[in-house]
Parts: C-alpha cells; structure tokens; sequence
C-alpha cells in the first residue's frame, strides 16, 4: 500500500517567503510531505516546467447577492466557483447580505442554502452589516465570530446598505470586542449625490457619467474618514478597493502614525480606465469605485510594488449585459445611478496580475502568493490551514505554465456574465490545474468530475 495519495512531482514551488524545487506528497486532504524526491503515490502528476503554487484565495467577491428590483446577479455559487477554479482559485471568501430588518443567522441561512452543494472551492462567508441594531452588534456578531464567521464589511454608501458615522463607530466597536476583522468600502455617499444630481439636471445620463460623477476626493475624503472612525474605535481595518494614490496616501499616512490600516486593489484599477465607460457599451465597465486614469494605474502598482496594498482582489460582482435584468435593465437607459454596478472578474484576476506584475518584473513570485493568496489567509483567519504550501497545509495547489500565452475573451471564460471587461487583454501565464485539498477539480482545460468537491471553511480570528 502507497503511503501517499498523490504526488505532485518535479515543479518549481513558491510560497511568499521561498522559491525551490521539491516534490510534495498529499494524503487526507492534506499537505504531508515536501521533499527533493518523494516516491510511492497511488496518483502522480508531473509538475516539470510548472510553477506550483498556493491557491489563489480573493476574499472580494458578490455572489447571488441581491442588488435592486428587477436586477440579478449572472452568478450563482457553482458558476461562480467554476469561474474561480478555472483561474487557479481554491478559495472564495463571498460576502453574505444582511437586509434591513433581518438578522445575521436569517442572511447566513439563505446563503448556505443557496451555496449547499454547489461550490467547486472552498469558500467562507464574509457579514455585511447593513442593520446594526444593538441585538446584532451585542450579541449575533461575538456569537458568530466564534463559530468562524471573522470578519464584516461595512458601506458608506449605497442607500441600503451605507451606516452613519455613529452607526460604524458601533460596528467597529463590535469588531474590537469579537475580535473580528472590520472591512469598509470607502466612498462618501452625500458627495456622490450631489455630484449625480447636478450631472442628472444638466442632462448627462451615459455610462460616463459615473465615474465623474464619482471623483477622486469621494474615496479620499471616506478613506480618510473611515481610518478617522477605526483609529477611535482603536481596531484595525482593510479598506477595500483602493483605486487612487490619494486614498493610498491616507493609508500610508494612517500606518506611519502606527495604525493597522490595510489596502486591497484589483484588476479594473490596473488596465481599465473611465474612457472605458465611454464608449457605446460602456454599461459593460460600471463599477464602484469607478476605473481612473493611467496616473492613477501607476499609483496602484506603486502601492503593490511597495506593500501599500496587502490583498489583491477581484470584487467580482457579475451581471449580464444583453439582459434587462443586467446591465441593460430598463432604468439603466434612464440614467446611470441605474445601470447595475459591478463587473465580473474572479477569472481574470490572477493571469492579469502574473502577466503584468511578474511577466512584466514589476512584482517577484514571492510577492504575488503573498498578494493573491497568503496575505488573504493571514488577513482573514484561514492561515495557515490556507495560502501556503506546507506540511499540514490543505492541499490547494495550482500549477502554472508561466509561457503560456492567452487572449482573454468571453468564450474561454466560465463565468455567468455573457461578456468580460478584459475582452481581447493578452497575458502570459496561465493555470493549468487546480486542486482542492488534494482533489483536482481542473486539469488541461476541463473539469474531470462535474462533482463540486468545495466546502464552507470556519476561520480563526485573525491575528492583530
């Protein structure tokens, strides 16, 4: 009898501190065994010329969220997570939607029903609290931040979702106390009203409009505000799709003077830009914060290149675009303050990032596991259950071919959107298998079982 399931054999290994070659032996699920030359494996899988990497983990993702009447979302969890598996995820971390009147334990019930059975990865549910009441703050969130629901996201805009200044300060006091991690999506919703008013009166309703409409100093000013609120509260907190270097300079600002203040980007805020919300389907590009300029593309990867941002993530959040309950709902032909906002990407986001950032030597290997999948799993809990390669660790792994050339279109993705924001974007490095604790889930273009293999993961709390 084999002592090892599976051995993945000959590859290149990189974690976010190492890069060596060795061979890694699985059993149980489990990482067991990594060393120069493992043999006696009922499974082998050549790994020659690959990189073998952790996971990919993206803790920004919407999944089945609800998102207006008459809107829905393009994904449910097995498209979703099939999308994911096929750009070299093992992880998904959704977030689950508490609606005004309902409890946290209601929202989560409806969300594992909808994920039971279904998930192709593993994920784990981030809360949005949208309903601070003092029953959800004193007592819903300690009980499930011991049951491993660690973290919750917060909005300071979007009509039912956003919570006052009073009413954050309270959600982050809850944090502190529950030792969850706090979350924030940083846009000033007054100024985004006034500056939506004033482009409705004078006529100027296209897709454009919303990222004017949505300028710079709107996320600086709640970036700044919202690290104001986390340094009263005294916890620490990521700020969300960073898009600016103004809001990076607050987090950089805010971490000089000592705070734990934690950056995320993602692919839009790197190869898109607001001309790419004017053009006749610029509805297809709609998503807040909304895409910038190229200054602001070189600010981002300033902030990777330099540790301002922490996670990398896609903010996937998928509707269709020929669908009137997507992005050509009927009052998205009215304004833009109704076109559905968010654009697919769980895909994408790790060949855009290994193309432009290690293809491209603006980010070493290492630097991109820590990014994509380590810093995830450190932020959130699942370390280091997650997001490495070491012995005891699950078997996620991915293999990578770092040659090979793609053309992103809409027709090599497995997504629930009908178009991709990245249409005709050329990468080189691309994934060519994906396991989950030691199951593979996609190899050589295909999945070998139709059997969704994923699960939903209780965390930790995350470290300080």
């Amino acid at each position: 009898m084999n002592n090892l399931e599976t051995i993945v054999k000959g590859g290149t290994i990189a974690t976010a501190s190492d890069i060596f070659k060795a061979d890694i032996g699985i059993r149980g699920g489990k990482i067991v065994a990594i060393a120069e030359a493992l043999e006696g494996a009922d499974e082998i899988i050549d790994a020659t010329g690959r990189l073998v990497l952790p996971g990919g983990i993206d803790s920004h993702v919407h999944i089945s969220q609800p998102s207006g009447e008459g809107i829905v979302m393009a994904d449910d969890f097995d498209s979703a997570t099939r999308s994911a598996a096929f750009g070299g995820n093992t992880t998904l971390m959704p977030f689950c939607f508490q609606e005004k009147g309902q409890s946290l334990r209601e929202a989560l019930a409806w969300y594992h029903c909808l994920a039971e059975g279904k998930c192709h990865v593993d994920v784990s549910f981030h809360l949005i609290v949208s309903d601070p009441t003092p029953q959800v703050l004193g007592q819903e969130l300690p009980a499930l931040a011991e049951e491993g629901y660690t973290s919750f996201k917060m909005f300071m805009t979007y009509d039912d979702l956003k919570l006052t200044d009073r009413e954050i300060l309270e959600t982050m006091s809850a944090a502190k106390v529950s030792g969850a991690r706090a979350m924030i999506h940083a846009e000033n919703d007054d100024a985004i009203a006034f500056l939506r008013d004033q482009a409705e009166l004078a006529g100027d309703i296209a897709p454009k409009f919303h990222a004017s409409t949505r300028p710079v100093p709107v996320e600086r000013e709640a970036t700044h505000r919202a690290i104001s609120l986390a340094e009263i509260a005294g916890v620490p907190l990521v700020v969300v799709h960073v898009s600016n270097r103004e809001a990076m300079e607050e987090i950089a600002r805010a971490r000089a003077r000592g705070l734990k203040i934690y950056g995320e980007t993602c692919p839009q805020y790197l190869v898109l830009t607001a001309e790419d919300l004017d053009i006749p389907h610029g509805a297809k590009n709609v998503c807040s914060p909304p895409p910038r300029d190229q200054a602001s593309q070189v600010a981002c990867w300033e902030g990777i290149e330099q540790g301002i941002f922490s996670v990398f993530s896609s903010d996937h959040c998928p509707f269709r675009y020929e669908d009137t309950a997507g992005k050509k709902h009927p009052g998205g032909e009215k304004s833009f303050r109704w076109i559905p906002n968010g654009i697919p990407g769980v895909e994408t986001r790790l060949p855009i990032l290994f193309s432009e950032g290690v293809g491209k030597g603006r980010i070493d290997l290492r630097r991109f596991v820590e990014l994509t999948a380590t810093n995830h799993a450190r932020l959130y809990g699942l370390y280091p259950q997650k997001g490495t390669i070491a012995i005891g660790s699950d078997a996620d792994i991915v293999l990578w071919d770092p040659d090979m050339e793609m053309t992103i279109t809409q027709d090599i993705l497995h997504h629930g959107s009908d178009y991709t924001p990245y249409e005709g974007f050329r990468v080189t490095g691309w994934p060519v298998l994906t396991m989950v604790r030691g199951r593979t889930v996609v190899a050589g273009g295909r999945m070998p079982s139709a059997d969704p293999v994923g699960m939903h993961i209780a965390r930790s709390k995350p470290a300080a």
